[in-house]
């Protein structure tokens, strides 16, 4: 059975020895009393409820899954999950980073992203049903009337009623410009939403007495393509005006997808039969709403396999330091055992290795980037706050593609190290697998991150949000740089940096003459942004490790950290260059391949 063990040590040195999150987040006026102890103790108990209830819930609820009853469109999720919803709303879990004008704790977004990556770490299925709702909230917070927020937010706010987001169409995925779900507008300024929806996430279940839908339609005057979408609230039960339930809505369930991983939860086909809907936002700006919520998704999603990886390393770790299989190639390591722990053969520890550099790092970019929301939504300073914000858009499909494709690596290095035994159920890595490769595919796809970063967040701007992170690199580098210590580390930031510059002009001039090179390059390209980043903060790290170890600490968790950090850039970061020199080689060997493809 595999086991789970949060790791508040390492969240506690990011935020606290690294990023110094709580300075950094005292001149936001509500936070300006936050402290490290009370971070510290809110995610202990996270910790606690993500290990000790939703953790244990892993292996059955994906040997279970969801049941549909046909009938009446009802869903039951497996055993205990129910239970364990009502755990996290009772705990107050669901309010931690909410806004306490809506019944909210106030507790920064940082709080609430390391939380969930524990609760992804302890079960990902069941984490999706609270974590849809984070980002519906966003959207109403952003986006609803007064109306709205009033009636909706607080129940969202506790967690009472569940959020989803309905976007895809069994015709479109990526391209909702297509999308044919229509809004007939009411004479009591309601709407009628009628259409189909499939790969709904928490689309229908037991957990929660309401269900609030937010659903991209169609007005019946809209322009064609993208710019006629507008996002409507749809929710499972009417409300009434004292706020309690009214009439079952005619938005149903009509099928559950019978999937890959993620058996726990519900991802379900929606049918709206004249749904009763109210319009956030503005007509035919839809997509603009949804971006919030969708942009809020993608970094929930890479904290999904930032939880992955970790939980698949701690499993894969303890088996091998358990598991005796054959002996070292250079002698006996435990002599008194009739073969050696699989631990001591190096491949099996560059496996290891993989996953615990890929979920460090993973966690230094979420942390920062979590921190970095909190200063774009609510610093005092404006020009704070824009900064902040255009840090966060260049770091987004960073986190979500970059964590993600590195989770899948991780996942399936840690089922090799298992062997046979990883290849069935009941050790779980087979299920950590399954349940990461879905993070590459929805809310947005890692190739359309990759388009969205090279495209938009560095091309678009002729480069400028990049040099903005570069910024900071180059001041790393030349406060490091005279550091014998440090070089080892320091040396390869820097050389990327500069080798990052030549690179994105090369492949701006190319895209200049021929769009498609960007579609050909920005796989490779999203992948050496995503080492620069990952190298950036190993480096940090790296530095604060060395100063505590050379004023005296004993603390073995400084020397660990050093040993990963040089893993990574001997073993990992390499990689830089083969990916530079690929998407170099031009979009001409993808496109011009007719008859290979024939």
């Amino acid at each position: 059975m595999p086991s789970y063990t949060p790791p508040l040590r390492d969240m506690q040195f990011v935020m606290h020895e690294v990023l110094g999150v709580v300075d950094e987040l005292k001149a936001i006026p509500q936070h300006a009393d936050l402290d490290a102890d009370t971070l510290n103790a809110v995610l202990e108990e996270g910790g606690k409820f993500a290990a000790e209830v939703t953790q244990p819930l892993n292996l059955s609820g994906d040997s279970e899954g969801c049941t549909l009853n046909k009938e009446t469109h009802e869903v039951t999720t497996p055993k205990g999950f129910k239970e364990a919803y009502a755990q996290y709303v009772e705990g107050g879990w669901a309010a931690l980073s909410c806004d306490p004008a809506y019944g909210g704790q106030g507790l920064p977004f940082v709080a609430n992203q390391c939380l969930y990556e524990m609760l992804n770490g302890a079960n990902q299925a069941w984490t999706m049903y609270p974590g849809l709702s984070h980002g519906a909230y966003e959207a109403l917070h952003a986006h609803g009337t007064d109306e709205q927020k009033k009636t909706f937010l607080p129940k969202l706010t506790s967690g009472e009623w569940t959020g989803t987001m309905c976007l895809t169409e069994p015709h479109c995925g990526t391209d909702l410009g297509l999308l044919r779900t229509k809004a007939e507008p009411q004479a009591d300024g309601s709407y009628r939403i009628t259409g189909n929806k499939i790969f709904i996430s928490a689309g229908e279940h037991d957990m929660a007495e309401n269900i609030v839908h937010l659903v991209l339609a169609r007005l019946p005057d809209a322009p064609k393509g993208s710019k006629g979408i507008s996002l409507f609230l749809v929710p499972k039960f009417l409300v009434k005006a004292d706020g309690s339930l009214g009439d079952r809505n005619p938005v149903f369930c009509t099928g559950l997808e019978h999937k890959m991983g993620i058996h726990g939860n519900a991802t379900a086909q929606i049918a709206l039969d004249g749904a009763v809907g109210t319009l956030v936002g503005e007509p035919n700006k839809g997509l603009q709403a949804m971006f919030v919520m969708m942009n809020a998704a993608r970094l929930g999603v890479g904290n999904q396999s930032l939880g992955l990886t970790e939980v698949a390393y701690q499993n894969a770790l303890a088996y091998a330091k358990d598991r005796l299989q054959m002996r070292s190639l250079s002698g006996p390591k435990a002599k008194d055992q009739p073969a050696d722990p699989i631990i001591v053969h190096p491949d099996v520890r560059k496996m290891l290795l993989t996953a615990k550099a890929y979920a460090e790092g993973g966690r230094a970019m979420s942390i920062y980037c979590s921190m970095m929301l909190d200063k774009a939504l609510h610093h005092p300073d404006e020009k704070v706050r824009k900064d902040s914000e255009e840090v966060v858009a260049l770091l987004t499909p960073i986190v979500k593609a970059f964590i993600t494709d590195n989770g899948f690596t991780a996942t399936n290095a840690c089922m090799q190290v298992f062997g046979g035994h990883g290849y069935i159920h009941e050790t779980g890595a087979e299920q950590f697998v399954r349940d990461a490769r879905i993070n590459m595919i929805y809310e947005g796809t890692n190739t359309v991150q990759s388009l969205d970063l090279l495209g938009r967040k560095v091309l678009a701007n002729q480069g400028a949000s990049l040099r903005k992170f570069g910024k900071l690199v180059e001041t790393l580098v030349r406060e490091e740089g005279v550091n014998e210590k440090m070089s080892e580390f320091i040396n390869p930031l820097g050389y990327l940096a500069d080798q990052m510059t030549k690179f994105t002009t090369e492949i701006g001039f190319k895209a200049f003459a021929n769009p498609d090179e960007v579609g050909g390059a920005s796989v490779d390209y999203l992948r050496v942004a995503g080492h620069l980043v990952f190298a950036y903060f190993f480096a940090r790290m790296a530095s604060v490790s060395l100063k505590k170890i050379a004023e005296g600490s004993a603390d073995p968790f400084y020397a660990a950290k050093l040993q990963t950090a040089r893993f990574y850039f001997a073993r990992l970061f390499p990689e830089t260059a083969s990916l530079m020199r690929t998407a170099r080689s031009g979009v001409a060997n993808l496109l011009d391949t007719e008859q290979a493809l024939a």
